[in-house]
């Protein structure tokens, strides 16, 4: 039986998993975004469906409403979904991808008689390209008939689901920009102090890369504990206190964080944390 699904915020994550979900036989309904012009794009993108610029009832023609909208907006596009469909929610699912949110944003829905939950996958949407979601986690929390549902979407796309309950999606969501999302500035920053001594921007990040990669293929391999290299690592903290003063001559959010990831990885990563932030500390301090 093929099976039809409504996109409303087809931004990045909207339109990965429209794209994906129609090659894999999903028929695609309505495409709403704020503007014709980018719901046109999001439907060249994702390879079907009906561009709209507002939620008109044919979006509740669909056997599932995939809500991809910033969270800021999300509840007066759910307000404004049970206002124009009422007698059309019953028996439909209606799943959000926030990663913050969880199924009681959309309790207007669920007071419709529509299965409510959440479907978020753990995974970078940058730039222009659709990733494939093949090994990719999908958080998923709801009612029944909603995890059911988000199960099926994400073990369809070669995905892996992790059941969370609703009151841990900020954590879940938190932990992965703290892990991943803060890559961003990190990197940045320590392009920008190698370019400072010379570098240009292409051999600053040529110096770097390969470094990254290979960090990340030793957490793979051995895990982060065993993994974790760098004068902390080997109890150095002659040059954690090196550090520490050369970076006075930049701004104080270069220093500032180089003293928190050191005390941070002293907590998670040393075998005696008390001792490693005592002398962590004392080492930023110039001690």
């Amino acid at each position: 039986m093929v099976r039809t699904i409504s996109i409303i915020g087809a931004g990045r994550v909207g339109r990965a998993l429209g794209k994906r979900l129609r090659e894999r036989g999903w028929r695609i309904g309505a495409v709403v975004t704020r503007s014709k012009r980018t719901a046109r794009a999001a439907v060249r993108a994702i390879g079907g469906g009906t561009a709209r610029s507002r939620i008109t009832g044919d979006v509740l023609e669909a056997d599932l409403i995939l809500l991809g909208t910033p969270d800021d907006v999300l509840r007066t596009v759910v307000r404004w979904l049970a206002k124009i469909g009422a007698s059309k929610c019953k028996g439909k699912v209606t799943l959000h991808t926030s990663a913050t949110l969880d199924r009681t944003v959309l309790a207007p829905l669920a007071r419709l008689g529509a299965a409510t939950g959440s479907l978020h996958p753990m995974q970078a949407f940058g730039g222009k390209v659709i990733p494939k979601l093949s090994g990719v986690v999908f958080a998923i929390e709801g009612d029944r008939q909603a995890r059911r549902t988000a199960q099926s979407i994400a073990r369809s796309l070669g995905g892996v689901t992790v059941a969370i309950d609703t009151g841990d999606k900020p954590i879940y969501h938190a932990a992965a920009v703290l892990a991943a999302g803060s890559a961003y500035p990190l990197i940045e920053t320590g392009v920008q102090m190698l370019m400072q001594i010379g570098f240009t921007r292409r051999s600053a990040t040529q110096t770097l890369l390969p470094l990254i990669h290979q960090i990340l293929d030793n957490i793979e391999r051995i895990g982060a504990r065993s993994a974790w290299t760098g004068p902390l690592s080997r109890g150095d903290y002659r040059i954690v206190a090196k550090h520490a003063k050369a970076l006075r001559a930049y701004p104080r959010e270069f220093r500032e964080s180089y003293g928190v990831l050191a005390l941070l990885a002293a907590r998670v990563l040393s075998k005696n944390p008390a001792a490693a932030l005592k002398k962590s500390k004392r080492a930023l301090e110039g001690r």
